[in-house]
C-alpha cells in the first residue's frame, strides 16, 4: 500500500500545484488590472508590480483550500478515468481508506500552510503596508477618519486613550492625541505632539502641547458660575517621554487583518486588549480559525473523495470539476457567513471558527459512507444473483 500512498500523494501535488498556479495567476492578474488607474509618478508599474509580489504569500494561503479541493477532485477524477480507481476497489482499497491516504498526503501542504502562516505572511503583511504607505501614502486595515484608538491604564488609576492619527514609513507616528482620565472619569489632560518614536517601552514624543484642565471646570460650566482660575492652562515642551503598553507590534496588530496574523502576535495583541478592558472577540475568533486551519485543508480533501466517485460517464471529468468548484464557492460563502453571523450575534469564538468546517466534514464523510455502501451491497447483491441497475466506477 505504499506504493499507492506515493502514486496518490503525487498525483495529489501535480494537480494541486497546477491549481495553484491558476488560481494565483489569474487573481494577481485581475487585481493588477483593477489597479492600472492608480498609475502616477509616485506610483509607477514597477511598483505596482512589487506590492503585488508583497500580497503573493497571502493570496496563497487563502486560495490553498481550494486549490486543495480543485486539485484532489482533478487529481481523484483522473484515477476514475483511467480506472484506476476500479484497480484500487479491486485491491482491497476502500473508499474512506483512500480517504486516509489522501489525509496522509496532505500532511506536507499542511506543513507548507503552518509556515506561511506563522512566519511568511506576517511578515509579507508588514512589507506589504509599509510598500503602500510609502508609495500610496496609505495603509489598509482598521483604520478610522480620525486614526487608530488605543486604550490603557495609566499611573494615577486612570485610563489613557491615544489617538495616532498617520503612521510614517520610518515607523513614527505622528499627529499623536493623548487624553488622560481619571479613576472617576474626569478628562484630566489633552496633550498633541506632532510625532512620536518608540524607544523600548517608552514613546518619545515631540513638539508636545498640553491642555491641563481645572478640577471644578465642568461644575463652573454647569451651573455657570464663573471661576477666578483658568479652565484650561496650555503648556508646550519639545520633547516628552511617555510611559506606555502600546509597542510597533501592537500598532501593527491594530492595522492588519487578524487572519493574517502570526499566533504569537495574536495572543500579544490579545492579552493587550483583554487588560484594558477591550473586545477581543474577533481575535479570539482568528485563533481558533488558525488552529483550524489544517482542519480545513482535510475537509477539503472530504469534500473532493464524494465528488471524484461521481461516475464519469453522467459528466465527463468536467462536470466533476465544477462540482469542485461550486463546492469550495459554497464553503467559502458559508465560512464568511459563519465569520459576519458570529460577530454580529456574539456567537461562541469556537463556534463561529469550527461550525463550518464540522457542517462540511460531516456531509462528505456522510455521503462517501453511503456511496461506500451503496458500492459494497451493489458488489454483494452481484454475488447473490441479485440485480443491481446502477454501479459506480
Amino acid at each position: 500500500m505504499s506504493t499507492a500512498r506515493r502514486y496518490i500523494a503525487k498525483e495529489l501535488y501535480r494537480s494541486t500545484l497546477v491549481v495553484m498556479l491558476a488560481l494565483i495567476g489569474l487573481f494577481s492578474f485581475f487585481t493588477l488590472v483593477d489597479q492600472l488607474d492608480h498609475i502616477s509618478d509616485r506610483l509607477p508599474l514597477s511598483a505596482l508590480m512589487y506590492i503585488e509580489l508583497l500580497a503573493l504569500p497571502t493570496r496563497t494561503y487563502e486560495l490553498l483550500p481550494i486549490g486543495v479541493l480543485i486539485g484532489a477532485v482533478l487529481a481523484l477524477a483522473g484515477l476514475a478515468h483511467r480506472n484506476e480507481l476500479v484497480i484500487f476497489r479491486v485491491s482491497g482499497v476502500s473508499a474512506t481508506r483512500l480517504l486516509g491516504m489522501l489525509w496522509v498526503a496532505c500532511l506536507p501542504i499542511i506543513a507548507l500552510a503552518v509556515i506561511l502562516s506563522e512566519y511568511v505572511t506576517p511578515a509579507a503583511e508588514v512589507r506589504y503596508s509599509e510598500a503602500n504607505l510609502v508609495l500610496r501614502g496609505k495603509v489598509e486595515g482598521g483604520r478610522l477618519v480620525s486614526g487608530y484608538w488605543f486604550k490603557e491604564p495609566n499611573a494615577d488609576g486612570g485610563s489613557r486613550i491615544l489617538n495616532v492619527g498617520t503612521l510614517l514609513s520610518t515607523g513614527e507616528v505622528a499627529n499623536l492625541t493623548v487624553y488622560d482620565i481619571s479613576a472617576n472619569n474626569r478628562l484630566v489632560q489633552m496633550s498633541q505632539a506632532e510625532r512620536g518614536v518608540f524607544e523600548g517601552s517608552m514613546l518619545r514624543l515631540a513638539n508636545v502641547t498640553d491642555h491641563l484642565i481645572a478640577k471644578d471646570a465642568v461644575f463652573s460650566l454647569a451651573e455657570g458660575v464663573p471661576d477666578p482660575e483658568p479652565m484650561i492652562v496650555v503648556k508646550q515642551e519639545p520633547s516628552r517621554l511617555l510611559q506606555t503598553s502600546l509597542t510597533p507590534a501592537r500598532l501593527v496588530a491594530r492595522i492588519a487583518t487578524p487572519e493574517k496574523m502570526s499566533l504569537v502576535a495574536l495572543w500579544d495583541y490579545i492579552g493587550y486588549l483583554q487588560n484594558n478592558d477591550l473586545d477581543a472577540n474577533r481575535q479570539i475568533v482568528a485563533v481558533w480559525r488558525k488552529l483550524s486551519y489544517p482542519f480545513t485543508l482535510l475537509v477539503m480533501l472530504t469534500i473532493a473523495a464524494p465528488i471524484a466517485y461521481m461516475q464519469t460517464r453522467r459528466g465527463g471529468m468536467g462536470a466533476k470539476v465544477f462540482a469542485g468548484i461550486l463546492a469550495g464557492t459554497l464553503f467559502f460563502m458559508i465560512n464568511q457567513l459563519s465569520l459576519n453571523m458570529g460577530m454580529l450575534y456574539q456567537w461562541h469564538p469556537i463556534m463561529t471558527a469550527l461550525a463550518p468546517n464540522i457542517l462540511a466534514f460531516v456531509l462528505a464523510l456522510g455521503t462517501l459512507m453511503a456511496m461506500e455502501y451503496r458500492l459494497s451491497w451493489g458488489g454483494s447483491a452481484r454475488a447473490a444473483g441479485i440485480p443491481h441497475v446502477k454501479e459506480s466506477a
